[in-house]
C-alpha cells in the first residue's frame, strides 16, 4: 500500500528554500521563453517522474544479472527494458544505457577500440562537429593523434570525397560521422564505405539527430557503423543521460569501458526515465513529433531568409540552422545576448571559416525541438523569426526587448510546456 507523496517542491520548499525559490523561477523562465537551443528539449511529467523516484537511493554496480550488489531484482528488471527498448529502435545488436551522458559515452568507446595516441579523424569543430571527435582541447584530441576534416569552403557542405582523400591519407582506425551544428543530412553510407576502404571503426554520433534517425526522418547509420553513441536528451526528450549501441562483436569490451573503467554505479533513476523516454519515442505520435522539428525548421529558415538573415547552406534538413549575422554588422555574442532580454533564447556560435574568435563567433545556432515540443508549427516559425529581425534591428532598444518579451509570453501561454505546471 503506498504512502501519500508529498508533492518535491513542497519539501524543497521546506528544507531549502533558496533552491526552492531557484526552481521556481527557473520553471517559469522554461514555460514563458520560446527557447531555440538546437540541444534543448521538455521532458514529460512521466520522464520527470522517474528522475526523482526512489531509484536514485540503489546503487548497482555491473549489469543487468551480474551485480555486485544484492537487491537488485527489480533495478534489472528496469535497466532490461531501457536497454531492449533502445536496440529495437536503433536497430543495433546491443545497448548500454549506463554512460552518465553522450561525452562519457563517447568516451568509452575511445577505451574500448583504441590505444592511446591512436590516429582518429572527425569532424572540425567549428564546421558542426563535437568537442569529444577529437578536437585539441578535450581528452580525444589530448590522448590520440586527431585530424578534423572539414566542410566544402564553396558551399559548406560535407565533400565526401575530400573526406575519403584525408582518411586515405591519414589512415586512422577510427572515425566519426556525427554533428552539433551541421544543417544537413549526413551520408552515413558514403563514410561507411570510406571507412571500410581504410580499416577504421566508424561511429556516428547521433545526439542532435537521434529521435530524427530512429523515426525514418533522418537517414540511419545502423546498416553501416560500428557504434552509434547519442544522449538521451535533445530530440530524444528523455533524461540527461547517454547511452550507446554496438555490433555484438564489440559489445563485451564497450561494456566494460564503462564499467568498471570509466565509471560505478549506474544512476538508477535516469535509466528509468531513459527507458520512459523510449516507450514514447516508440508511439506514432512521437514520429509525427519529429517530423513536425523538420517541417518547424525549415519554416524557420525559410522566414529568416526573408527577414534578410544569411542561412548557412541556405537552410537545412533537420532539427537545426546557422544563422551568420554579420551582414547585419552583429557578432554572434551580442546577437545572442539582446535575443535572451526578449524571451528569445538561442545560442551564439562559430560558422565554417569564421573569421570572428569562438568566444563571440559570427553565427546563432537555432533548433526547433523545444518549440515543436509545446506544439508551435509553421506559422509560429514566422512569428518567430519577426520577433529576431525586430530585437537585432534594434539591439540597443529596451523598449523593443520589452514588448517582444511580453508578446513572447502571450504566445507561450497559447502553447503550454510539457511536463511544467501551468
Amino acid at each position: 500500500m503506498s504512502t501519500v507523496a508529498v508533492d518535491a517542491l513542497d519539501a524543497i520548499q521546506a528544507v531549502d528554500p533558496e533552491i526552492a525559490d531557484l526552481i521556481h523561477k527557473e520553471e517559469q523562465r522554461q514555460a514563458d521563453s520560446i527557447r531555440l537551443i538546437a540541444s534543448e528539449n521538455y521532458t514529460s511529467k512521466a520522464v520527470m517522474q522517474a528522475t526523482g523516484s526512489v531509484l536514485t537511493n540503489k546503487y548497482s554496480e555491473g549489469y543487468p544479472g551480474k551485480r555486485y550488489y544484492e537487491g537488485q531484482e527489480f533495478i534489472d528488471q528496469i535497466e532490461q527494458l531501457a536497454i531492449d527498448r533502445a536496440k529495437a529502435l536503433f536497430k543495433m545488436d546491443h545497448a548500454n544505457v549506463q554512460p552518465l551522458s553522450g561525452s562519457p559515452a563517447n568516451q568509452a568507446v575511445y577505451m574500448a577500440l583504441l590505444e592511446p595516441g591512436d590516429k582518429v579523424m572527425g569532424m572540425h569543430l567549428a564546421h558542426g562537429g563535437h568537442l569529444t571527435h577529437g578536437w585539441k582541447v578535450n581528452f580525444s584530441g589530448k590522448l590520440f593523434d586527431s585530424v578534423q576534416y572539414t566542410v566544402s569552403e564553396k558551399d559548406h557542405l560535407l565533400d565526401y570525397e575530400a573526406i575519403r582523400e584525408m582518411a586515405i591519407k591519414e589512415k586512422p582506425k577510427m572515425i566519426w560521422a556525427g554533428i552539433s551544428g551541421y544543417p544537413r543530412y549526413v551520408d552515413f553510407e558514403k563514410f561507411g564505405a570510406i571507412a571500410k576502404e581504410v580499416g577504421a571503426y566508424l561511429i556516428a554520433d547521433v545526439a542532435h539527430i537521434s529521435g530524427l534517425v530512429i523515426t525514418g526522418n533522418h537517414p540511419d547509420p545502423s546498416p553501416y557503423v560500428d557504434v552509434i553513441t547519442t544522449t538521451t536528451h535533445k530530440t530524444l526528450r528523455g533524461p540527461r543521460g547517454g547511452m550507446f549501441l554496438c555490433k555484438e562483436e564489440h559489445a563485451a569490451a564497450l561494456d566494460k569501458a564503462v564499467f568498471p573503467c570509466l565509471q560505478g554505479g549506474p544512476h538508477n533513476h535516469t535509466t528509468a526515465a531513459i527507458a520512459v523516454a523510449l516507450k514514447e519515442a516508440a508511439s506514432p505520435d512521437y514520429s509525427v513529433y519529429c517530423g513536425q522539428i523538420i517541417k518547424n525548421a525549415k519554416a524557420l529558415a525559410a522566414a529568416l531568409q526573408e527577414e534578410g538573415f544569411d542561412i548557412v547552406t541556405g537552410g537545412t534538413d533537420n532539427h537545426l540552422m546557422l544563422v551568420d549575422v554579420t551582414s547585419k554588422g552583429l557578432g554572434g555574442r551580442e546577437a545572442a545576448s539582446a535575443l535572451n532580454k526578449a524571451g528569445v533564447v538561442c545560442n551564439s556560435n562559430a560558422i565554417p571559416f569564421d573569421p570572428r574568435k569562438p568566444w563571440d563567433p559570427s553565427g546563432l545556432r537555432i533548433g526547433t525541438p523545444a518549440v515543436t515540443s509545446r506544439g508551435m508549427k509553421e506559422e509560429e516559425m514566422k512569428t518567430i523569426a519577426k520577433w529576431i529581425s525586430e530585437v537585432l534591428a534594434n539591439i540597443q532598444d529596451e523598449g523593443t526587448q520589452t514588448r517582444v518579451k511580453r508578446e513572447v509570453k502571450e504566445l507561450c501561454d497559447q502553447f503550454p510546456a510539457p511536463g511544467i505546471a501551468s
